[in-house]
C-alpha cells in the first residue's frame, strides 16, 4: 500500500498496529445482577438473536425500514404528476399511507407524537388533493383551516414553496434565487459548492437548474384554501438591518433576482451545462444520486428540464432507483399502502447487527457473521469521491451508508464497520487486514483541524451557507460531532491506537464537548442519550478510567434521567427546548444506549442497570423483537427525524449481550 498523508502532513497508521483483523474479545467470566434478571436477559438474548438471524438477507446484509415523514410520499406523488408518469394504483396506495399519518386535528407531524408541522401538512394536503380528496371533506377542511391559522403557504419552508411553484401554486419570483453560476465559485470563495455538506451540495446543484428555468406545469385546481388571503398570497417580508448578516444575505438575494432577469447569457448557458455534467457524473451505479431520495428527485427534474427525455438511460435509471425507495404493505382491509423511504441503510444496519450478534455470544466464525463480513468487504469504496476536494492525497477506503453511494462514503459508517469486522474471525484474514487498514487510514485522514470528525467531509464548517434565505430547512454544513468522533476514537482504541496523538486529540475534544449536566449532544441520534451512549464507551476504550470525573458526571446524568419504569427516552423536542433533554417515553433503542454507557462505565452490578435490563426484558415481544413507534434517529436535528426500524432490535441485543458477557475488548485479545 502506498503511504499517503491525510492532507495535513500526517502519516497513515502503522500497518502492524492496524491490522489484527482476527482479534476477538474474551467473554467475561461472571455475569452480574440478580439471578432472575440474568435468566430473563439470557432468554431475551436467545429470542432476539433468533429474530435477527432470521432477518438476514441471503447476500449477507440486514436492512430495516427507514421511516421519516409524509413529505417524502407527497413529493414522490408531486414528482410523478410533474413528469406525467403517475398511475392510479401508486397514487391510491400513497394516499392511504398519507391519510394513515394524519392526526385527529387534521394536521401532520414529522415524528411520532410530535407537534403539528406546517410544511408537512401543506405538502400532505396537496398530495391528497392530487389523489382526488375533496377540499370540503372533513379531514381536508380541518387541515386547510389549520394551515390558514398558521399563516398559510407563505409561512412554509422554501422547499415546500418550490414544489408548489412547479404547478403554478406559487410564484417563482417570490422564492429565493439560487443561480447555477455558483458552480464556478472557486473553492476559496465563501459559499462555493464545497462549503455545503454533501447532502445539501447534491440537492443544491439540481435546484440551481430548476431555479434558473422556473418551470410550471399548470395544476388542475387552485389551492386558494391554503392562503390567508388568496388575493395576496405572498405578503412582503421585512428587511433585516443592512448591518446584520441576515440583512446582507437578503440584499444579496434581491441582487440575484435582478441578475435572473438580466443574466450573462453565455455564462448562464455554460453554468447549466456544467450543472448537468456534475449531476450525471455523480449518478450511482443503481441510478440514484447519493443513495438518498431528495437529491435523486431534484436531479431527475433538472435533467428532464435540460432536455433528457424519460427514455434516456440516465433518467430511466433514476426513476427506477426511486421505485426502490418504496415500501409496500397492506392495511387492515387488505388494500395496498405505499411508504417512501428517504434513504436506505444496509451498511449501517449490517455492521450494527454484526456487532449485536457478536455481543450476544455468537461465535466469531459463525456463518452469519462471516457472510455479513463478506458483504461489507465487498461494499468498501476504493475510488475517490467529493471528499478529495479537501483531502486530495488521501487514499480511499471508507464505507457508505447505502447500497450504492461511492461518491460519499462517511466516517461514521466506516468506523462502525471496522468495529464490526473486528468481531469476526474471517477465513481470509489477509483480506480482512487489508480492508481494515485502508479504512482506518482513510477515517483518520478525514479528521478536521480541531481534531474531531464530521460525517462526510473534513473542515466543513463555514458559517455562511446556513444564512442563505434559500437554506431555511435543516443543516447544510457538516461540522464535527461528538457521536461520530466517539466512534472513530473507539475504532482507534480497538485497533490498538489509543495512544496515537490523533486519538488522544479526539479524546481531548470529546472531554471538552461534555455538557455541564454530564451528557453529550447527539448529532445523528436522539439526542443527549445517544451522544452519551456513544461517547462513554469510546472514552473508556481509549483508556479513560471509569473513575474519571467526566465518566462519573455522565453516569450521574443517566441515573438522573432514568424513567420511573426503568427505561430511558428522549423526545426530539430536546433539540429546541432544554426542558426536554433526557425526557421522553422509554424506548428500546434509547434504553440500550444508556445501558451501553453505564456498562462501559463499570456499573454492571448497579440497581440502575438492573432496572434498565428488566425494562428491556419485560417489553420484548414474543417474536424476540421490540416495538418502537418513536423516532430515535436524526437526519437534521429537529427538522428531519428518522425511525430506523432495526434500531429497536440491534441496540437492545447489544446492551443485553454486554450485560451478560461483558464489554467487548476489555479482556486480553485472542489471536485467531
Amino acid at each position: 500500500m502506498t503511504a499517503t498523508t491525510d492532507g495535513t502532513g500526517e502519516s497513515p497508521l502503522p500497518e502492524a498496529e492496524a491490522g489484527h483483523s482476527t482479534t476477538v474479545p474474551a467473554p467475561a467470566t461472571a455475569a452480574p445482577g440478580a439471578p432472575k434478571t440474568r435468566e430473563a436477559a439470557a432468554r431475551a438474548v436467545t429470542l432476539a438473536t433468533e429474530h435477527l438471524l432470521a432477518r438476514q438477507d441471503a447476500a449477507g446484509w440486514w436492512k430495516g425500514d427507514l421511516e421519516t415523514n409524509v413529505t417524502m410520499d407527497a413529493e414522490d406523488l408531486l414528482l410523478r404528476r410533474f413528469l406525467g408518469v403517475d398511475d392510479e394504483r401508486t397514487t391510491a396506495a400513497a394516499a392511504r399511507f398519507i391519510r394513515s399519518r394524519q392526526r385527529p386535528d387534521g394536521t401532520w407531524a414529522t415524528f411520532h407524537g410530535g407537534p403539528a408541522e406546517l410544511s408537512a401538512t401543506v405538502e400532505a394536503y396537496t398530495a391528497l388533493r392530487l389523489a382526488g380528496d375533496a377540499p370540503d371533506a372533513p379531514h381536508m377542511a380541518a387541515a386547510s383551516a389549520w394551515v390558514r391559522e398558521q399563516g398559510g403557504v407563505a409561512a412554509t419552508r422554501v422547499f415546500t414553496r418550490i414544489w408548489l411553484a412547479l404547478f403554478g401554486w406559487w410564484r417563482w419570483e417570490d422564492l429565493p434565487e439560487l443561480p447555477p453560476e455558483i458552480m464556478y465559485l472557486p473553492k476559496w470563495v465563501p459559499l462555493n459548492l464545497y462549503d455545503f455538506g454533501q447532502w445539501a451540495r447534491q440537492t443544491i446543484v439540481p435546484l440551481t437548474v430548476v431555479s434558473a428555468l422556473r418551470p410550471v406545469r399548470p395544476a388542475p385546481f387552485a389551492l386558494d384554501e391554503l392562503h390567508t388571503d388568496p388575493r395576496r398570497p405572498a405578503p412582503p417580508r421585512p428587511l433585516a438591518p443592512a448591518t446584520s448578516w441576515d440583512g446582507v444575505f437578503q440584499r444579496l438575494d434581491k441582487a440575484l433576482h435582478v441578475y435572473h432577469r438580466l443574466p450573462v447569457a453565455p455564462l448562464r448557458r455554460a453554468a447549466l451545462r456544467s450543472a448537468a455534467r456534475w449531476i450525471v457524473e455523480r449518478q450511482e451505479n443503481d441510478g440514484c444520486w447519493g443513495g438518498i431520495q431528495p437529491p435523486a428527485v431534484y436531479s431527475v427534474i433538472a435533467l428532464h428540464l435540460l432536455g433528457y427525455d424519460l427514455r434516456h438511460p440516465v433518467l430511466r435509471a433514476g426513476l427506477e432507483s426511486l421505485d426502490r425507495f418504496a415500501v409496500w404493505h397492506e392495511d387492515e382491509d387488505g388494500a395496498p399502502v405505499r411508504m417512501i423511504e428517504a434513504c436506505q441503510s444496509p451498511v449501517w444496519d449490517t455492521c450494527l447487527a454484526t456487532t449485536a450478534l457478536a455481543d450476544a455470544g455468537l461465535r466469531p466464525d459463525h456463518p452469519a457473521l462471516v457472510k455479513a463480513a463478506d458483504w461489507m468487504l465487498d461494499e468498501q469504496i476504493l475510488r475517490p469521491g467529493d471528499w478529495t476536494v479537501k483531502r486530495p492525497h488521501l487514499a480511499p477506503g471508507g464505507w457508505a451508508f447505502e447500497f450504492e453511494n461511492d461518491a460519499y462514503p462517511d466516517i461514521d459508517d466506516t468506523a462502525e464497520v471496522v468495529l464490526a469486522l473486528k468481531r469476526v474471525r474471517h477465513p481470509d484474514p489477509e483480506r480482512m487486514e487489508k480492508a481494515i487498514r485502508r479504512a482506518a487510514n482513510w477515517a483518520v485522514g478525514m479528521r478536521s483541524r480541531n481534531g474531531a470528525w464530521g460525517a462526510f467531509d473534513a473542515d466543513n464548517t463555514s458559517p455562511f451557507p446556513n444564512r442563505l434565505p434559500f437554506c431555511d430547512f435543516g443543516e447544510v454544513i457538516d461540522p464535527p460531532s461528538a457521536d461520530v468522533t466517539a466512534h472513530v476514537v473507539e475504532m482507534l482504541a480497538v485497533l490498538g491506537k489509543q495512544h496515537d496523538p490523533r486519538a488522544r486529540r479526539g479524546v481531548e475534544w470529546l472531554l471538552g464537548e461534555q455538557e455541564e449536566c454530564g451528557a453529550w449532544f447527539g448529532r445523528w441520534g436522539v439526542n443527549y442519550v445517544y451522544g452519551t451512549g456513544s461517547v462513554v464507551p469510546a472514552l473508556v476504550a481509549s483508556g479513560i478510567p471509569v473513575s474519571h470525573p467526566a465518566i462519573r458526571r455522565a453516569v450521574g446524568w443517566l441515573r438522573e434521567v432514568q424513567n420511573p419504569d426503568g427505561g430511558w427516552g428522549e423526545d426530539l423536542r430536546s433539540y429546541r427546548d432544554p426542558e426536554w433533554i433526557g425526557r421522553g417515553a422509554s424506548t428500546a433503542s434509547q434504553t440500550a444506549w444508556a445501558l451501553m454507557a453505564l456498562l462501559a462505565a463499570g456499573e454492571r452490578e448497579s440497581e440502575v442497570v438492573e432496572r434498565g435490563v428488566t425494562w428491556l426484558t419485560d417489553t420484548q415481544r414474543e417474536d424476540g423483537s421490540w416495538d418502537e413507534p418513536y423516532f430515535t434517529g436524526t437526519g437534521f436535528p429537529w427538522d428531519f427525524s428518522i425511525n430506523y426500524h432495526l434500531y429497536r432490535q440491534v441496540f437492545p441485543l447489544t446492551a443485553l449481550g454486554r450485560y451478560l458477557h461483558g464489554e467487548p475488548f476489555t479482556e486480553t485479545p485472542l489471536e485467531g
